[in-house]
């Protein structure tokens, strides 16, 4: 819709430009939006998904026109998008994780920094849970999935841009004390659900995904070894969802937080490795060694 991405680009440009305030601007502009798009056409599946990204891109390309801050905006939009979500009754879950996909796509596509993006979309993501009464856990891993498709769709997923979205994620997280596992859960499902099979690149994005976490996770001072179950469920999960081998989602997984941890410390390698060796979900783990 065409007309929903210039309308709430207009409108962004204009509200900034007016108070030079962009999170609470933000926020109203996409609620007030989204709500109004989907009168009448139904708030479930293809138009609700169509509207999640057009209020996305309007935003990003309006703040981008104004020179706003993009990191703002993002939080904004997604605080937004629950809050109309919720307003037209539709999957607010889907909607976070579609709209916060389409910040960190298009974000990337106009040279922003979407290592911030993602750090405040997931800030939204936990503020608009807390603000519409759904549970922060459920968000946050909506929130990481959508995020790490986006980036995705900008390019191979083992990439810089992967990483600098795994870290801002993980920070965003942790300024408001959300909890670090489901990050780690969401991203490892967002690798799989951007995925159609689990061959060679796959595997290796889901091992480079995992040690991007457990890395970002040390960093921030949080539990590395909570963390990386976390990722191999995530990854077990994601399997399942695609229907492949959930024994080998789970060794790259687990791999590759094993292998970041040894860029880290030795005894972080013996806490990862206690961590995520033996059964997890109901599915024997298996490291792929060398990891060093």
């Amino acid at each position: 819709m065409e007309k929903l991405v210039e309308s709430v680009k207009n409108t962004i440009i204009g509200t900034i430009r007016g108070t030079g305030e962009i999170v609470n601007a933000v926020t109203e502009t996409v609620s007030g939006s989204l709500a109004t798009a989907l009168k009448g056409t139904g708030s479930v599946g293809k138009a609700l998904t169509e509207a999640v990204a057009d209020v996305s891109s309007g935003v990003i390309q309006g703040t981008t026109q104004v020179g706003g801050n993009l990191g703002q905006a993002a939080k904004g939009a997604v605080i937004g998008v629950l809050k109309g979500t919720k307003e037209v009754g539709g999957e607010v879950l889907d909607a976070a994780s579609s709209t916060v996909q389409s910040l960190v796509s298009s974000t990337a596509k106009v040279g922003g920094d979407v290592g911030a993006a993602a750090q405040q979309a997931m800030e939204g993501a936990i503020e608009g849970a807390a603000s519409i009464g759904i549970k922060g856990v459920d968000a946050i891993g909506a929130a990481a999935s959508g995020a790490i498709q986006g980036a995705g769709n900008v390019g191979r997923a083992a990439t810089d841009t992967t990483s600098n979205v795994v870290r801002g994620l993980v920070q965003g997280a942790s300024n408001l004390g959300g909890d670090l596992g489901s990050v780690a859960r969401g991203t490892m499902l967002g690798v799989l659900r951007g995925a159609k099979d689990l061959g060679g690149e796959t595997a290796e994005t889901l091992s480079a995904t995992a040690g991007s976490v457990v890395k970002a996770t040390s960093a921030v001072g949080g539990d590395v070894a909570t963390v990386a179950i976390a990722a191999v469920e995530g990854a077990i999960q994601g399997a399942k969802e695609i229907g492949v081998d959930t024994a080998e989602a789970a060794s790259a997984a687990a791999s590759g937080a094993l292998e970041a941890a040894g860029d880290v410390s030795a005894t972080l390698v013996e806490q990862v490795q206690k961590a995520v060796t033996g059964v997890i979900a109901g599915v024997k783990v298996v490291v792929k060694e060398p990891f060093r």
